[in-house]
């Protein structure tokens, strides 16, 4: 074959066909806007009638089945997402952050299962109040292990590998049934409380205040002036100050001395503490849900408990969860030599996994680094190994406990064996010695018999004697009266 030295413009239109030809072999727009992940919408039954909604995302490529993941949200009316309005978020858009995990996890392989809690619709609708009035820590911790069971029943689920992940509240329930279910080789504590809710709920609403207070307070007086106040973000002085006449004054009822000064000992804390109280007793409306929470083992108690690897996540800012709870959790599980947990805490973010601005802890979307750790751990095919080693440890201690039963079991039964053989001997010997001693009686009964009927002999002779003779004599004294 002859080449030919070609121009610069068939060399163009040469490049332009190859071009097109590499175009044309490309997937199509719409291959390359398909869906990288599939959803598949769930009733749950909760019993007793109840229902929640669920979703379960899972990877839309690939060959399952998929390590799982439930989530287990936090407290008050939150729907499978974890819905926030823009209120709390700091921003115009409402946060999802556990709608950000499951889609961070489903893309990365796992089939991730997340539900409505009982009585709450999508974005916290309250869909029955006389249901979420009623609902105690008890009914979430079964409402919990009824969506364990759905996930681990769905096809694309690999029940050999599931995991929990708890937020708030839901760390409270994830080591409760990480402890009775073996089958969760993971859990996950996302702004983890170590105490009791009643400890917690003292930190929120009396600690952190006194902490909030003393950095609002400039001058370290133990006062706040309006001066002071007005210039707080908005969502921080409204419910302190009003500007209805053009000049900043106090709301009612906020400075009851009207010394145009609000004080730390005199009048905030006084309230705080009144408010605590109350939140405490059977007289707050909501006093079902606390009840059940105050009446439970605090979380440091038993996570030494939990066979299954545990990872910690904590926001260094948390003004819910503190992050020293975090700290005692990690220091309780390295005191039991716990064989696997890892703690990460992140400076700068609140209990959200958002940054916190100044005092404002908005409560906006997990930052992606937090999502990747999450990710990373659950799956580092060295635990997974690590894990599998540890299983087979358990199982090899279990063989040699076994082991042990059966031999402690065998050398019982050889020490009641030998005891009952003695026995046997001694029953034997008795026996012989019973024989013995019949034998013996039968031949002083034969003695017996034979002096017996010797004395009957005896006896008969005696009485034939004794016969003959009265016979005798009765002769004799007839013939003598007859020659008489």
């Amino acid at each position: 074959m002859i080449f030919k030295r070609k121009g610069l413009a068939e060399y163009s239109l040469l490049a332009v066909f190859l071009v097109m030809i590499s175009l044309s072999s490309f997937p199509s727009a719409s291959a390359l806007n398909q869906e990288i992940i599939s959803r598949r919408d769930l009733v749950i039954d909760l019993g007793d009638g109840l229902t929640a909604d669920a979703q379960l995302t899972f990877p839309a490529v690939g060959d399952g089945p998929f390590p799982g993941v439930l989530l287990i949200h936090g407290s008050g009316n939150t729907d499978m997402d974890e819905y926030l309005p823009s209120l709390v978020t700091g921003s115009e858009e409402p946060s999802r952050p556990f709608l950000q995990i499951a889609e961070y996890l489903s893309e990365r392989g796992f089939a991730v299962l997340r539900y409505n809690k009982r009585g709450i619709g999508l974005k916290g609708v309250i869909l029955d109040v006389n249901i979420v009035v009623n609902t105690t820590f008890e009914c979430l911790l079964q409402d919990a292990e009824k969506a364990l069971e759905t996930l681990i029943t769905q096809p694309e689920v690999d029940s050999t590998d599931i995991s929990i992940l708890g937020h708030s509240e839901g760390t409270y329930i994830a080591p409760r049934i990480a402890i009775k279910d073996t089958r969760i080789k993971k859990i996950v504590l996302m702004s983890a409380g170590a105490h009791n809710l009643y400890d917690i709920l003292h930190f929120q609403i009396v600690e952190q205040s006194i902490s909030e207070f003393e950095e609002i307070d400039g001058n370290n007086d133990g006062l706040w002036s309006i001066q002071e106040v007005s210039v707080l973000p908005l969502i921080q002085r409204d419910p302190f100050i009003e500007n209805s006449t053009g000049d900043w004054m106090w709301r009612p009822g906020v400075d009851p001395n009207g010394d145009g000064y609000i004080s730390l000992v005199e009048e905030t804390l006084p309230l705080w503490n009144q408010i605590f109280e109350y939140l405490t007793t059977a007289e707050y409306p909501g006093s079902i849900w606390y009840q059940s929470h105050f009446a439970l083992e605090n979380n440091l108690e038993i996570i030494g408990n939990v066979s299954a690897g545990i990872l910690i996540l904590q926001g260094e800012e948390d003004t819910q969860t503190p992050v020293f709870e975090a700290h005692f959790l990690d220091q309780r599980l390295m005191e039991v030599g716990h064989h696997d947990h890892t703690l990460i805490t992140y400076p700068g973010l609140g209990h959200s996994f958002y940054p916190k601005e100044g005092m404002l802890q908005w409560l906006g979307p997990i930052q992606d680094h937090v999502l990747s750790d999450l990710a990373t751990w659950l799956k580092d095919p060295e635990r997974d190994q690590f894990i599998l080693v540890e299983q087979l440890q358990t199982a090899s201690n279990t063989i040699n406990e076994l082991q042990g039963q059966l031999n402690d079991l065998n050398s019982k039964l050889n020490q009641q064996t030998n005891e009952l053989e003695n026995q046997v001997k001694e029953l034997q010997l008795e026996l012989t010695d019973m024989r013995k001693t019949l034998v013996e009686q039968e031949d002083r009964d034969t003695q017996l018999q034979i002096a017996l009927d010797s004395s009957k002999n005896i006896s008969y002779i005696a009485l034939g004697v004794s016969i003959i003779v009265t016979l005798a004599v009765i002769a004799r004294l007839y013939w003598i009266k007859k020659l008489i």
